[in-house]
C-alpha cells in the first residue's frame, strides 16, 4: 500500500503544519503503507521524509533530474524523471490515497490534478484534504462554489474526503 503526500516545500511555514505531517506520516506508517513524495530536502517534503525513515517505512521519492542537488539522501527507492508533469504521474502510480497537506501552488497544481485524473478514471485511490486550522477553507469554498455554478458535480465534489484534525483523516486511512 502507498499514501501520497503533496505538501509545500517551504521551511518557513507554520510549525503545527510539519508537526501535523509528522504524525499522519506516523498514522500511515502504523498501518503499513510505504510513503510516496516528491523527494527533496526541503520544508514539509522533508519532514515526511524523516518522519517516514524514523518510523521504518519504506520512502519513495520522484524527482525531476534538474532537482538532483535537493534529494533526500535516505530514500528507500528515487525514480528520476524529465518533467514535472511525468513526476506527477509517477508518484500517483499504486497510490491508495493522495493527501494533501499545507502547501501552495505547487501542491495545489497537484491536488487538482489528481481531481480531475480521478474524475476521468485515470486515478483509483483516494483523495484526502487535510484542513488543518481551516488553512483549506478557501479551496472548500471555491469547490462549492464549482458545484453551486455547476462547474463540478456533487459526485465529483465527493471524491474529495476533508478532514480537519489528523485523527479525522488517519481514521480514513
Amino acid at each position: 500500500m502507498r499514501a501520497l503526500f503533496f505538501c509545500s516545500a517551504v521551511k518557513e511555514i507554520a510549525p503545527e503544519y510539519n508537526q501535523a505531517a509528522r504524525e499522519l506520516v506516523k498514522a500511515a506508517c502504523s498501518k503499513g503503507y510505504e510513503i510516496v513524495s516528491g523527494g527533496t530536502v526541503k520544508g514539509t517534503m522533508k519532514v515526511v521524509s524523516d518522519t517516514a525513515v524514523e518510523c521504518g517505512a519504506k520512502v519513495r521519492g520522484v524527482l525531476p533530474r534538474f532537482m538532483k542537488p535537493l534529494v533526500y539522501p535516505a530514500l528507500t527507492d528515487v525514480e528520476w524523471t524529465d518533467t514535472m508533469s511525468e513526476r506527477k504521474e509517477r508518484m500517483r502510480e499504486g497510490v491508495q490515497i493522495a493527501i494533501v497537506l499545507p502547501g501552495g501552488a505547487g501542491t495545489m497544481d497537484e491536488f487538482f490534478e489528481t481531481l480531475v485524473l480521478s474524475k476521468l478514471g485515470r486515478y483509483s485511490g483516494r483523495i484526502a484534504v487535510l484542513n488543518i486550522g481551516g488553512f483549506y477553507d478557501p479551496l472548500i469554498a471555491l469547490l462549492d462554489h464549482f458545484v453551486s455554478t455547476n462547474m463540478l458535480t456533487p459526485y465529483d465534489r465527493a471524491r474529495v474526503i476533508i478532514k480537519s484534525t489528523v485523527e479525522e483523516l488517519a481514521e480514513v486511512l
